[in-house]
C-alpha cells in the first residue's frame, strides 16, 4: 500500500491542532485503536472517542458518530477497515473538521477525494502516535 506523501512540515503542522475525534476507538487495551488515541489523550490532545459499542473509553463519553459530537473537530482519526471508511468520511466532512486521518493500513481514494473537495487535509496509512514520536525527537 502506497504512503501519504505529506512532507514532514505538513504533519508537523497537523499535529499542532488539538481536538482529535477517533472512529472505532476501542476498550481493549491491547489494540491500536486504543492505546494510540490513549497516547494521544497522555500528550495533551483532547480526543473524543467515537464507538457506538462503548459509553465511554478512557473515562470521556463515547459518541455514536461523528456526527453526533457538539464541539468543533480538528482531526477525524479513522480506525476502521478501508472498506467502511467512504461513509465515515461523508458524515465528517459535514463537521468540517481540517483533517482527516486514516491509520496505518487504511486507504480509501475515493473518500480521500471527497474529503479533499471539501477542502478538508487527507493522510492515510501513517499512525498518529509513530509521527508524533518521530517528529517530536
Amino acid at each position: 500500500m502506497e504512503q501519504d506523501p505529506s512532507s514532514d512540515e505538513q504533519i508537523r503542522e497537523i499535529l499542532e491542532l488539538n481536538k482529535i475525534a477517533v472512529v472505532g476507538m476501542s476498550k481493549n487495551s491491547s489494540k491500536a485503536a486504543h492505546y494510540v488515541p490513549k497516547y494521544l489523550h497522555d500528550n495533551g490532545y483532547d480526543v473524543t472517542p467515537v464507538n457506538p459499542n462503548a459509553d465511554n473509553i478512557l473515562g470521556k463519553k463515547c459518541y455514536d458518530s461523528v456526527d453526533d459530537i457538539d464541539e468543533e473537530i480538528d482531526i477525524v482519526d479513522i480506525f476502521r477497515p478501508s472498506d467502511q471508511v467512504l461513509p465515515i468520511v461523508q458524515e465528517a466532512i459535514k463537521k468540517k473538521p481540517k483533517v482527516i486521518w486514516l491509520q496505518e493500513g487504511i486507504h480509501n481514494p475515493e473518500a480521500e477525494e471527497l474529503a479533499k473537495k471539501a477542502g478538508i487535509k487527507v493522510i492515510f496509512n501513517r499512525c498518529m502516535l509513530a509521527e508524533h514520536q518521530r517528529l517530536s525527537k
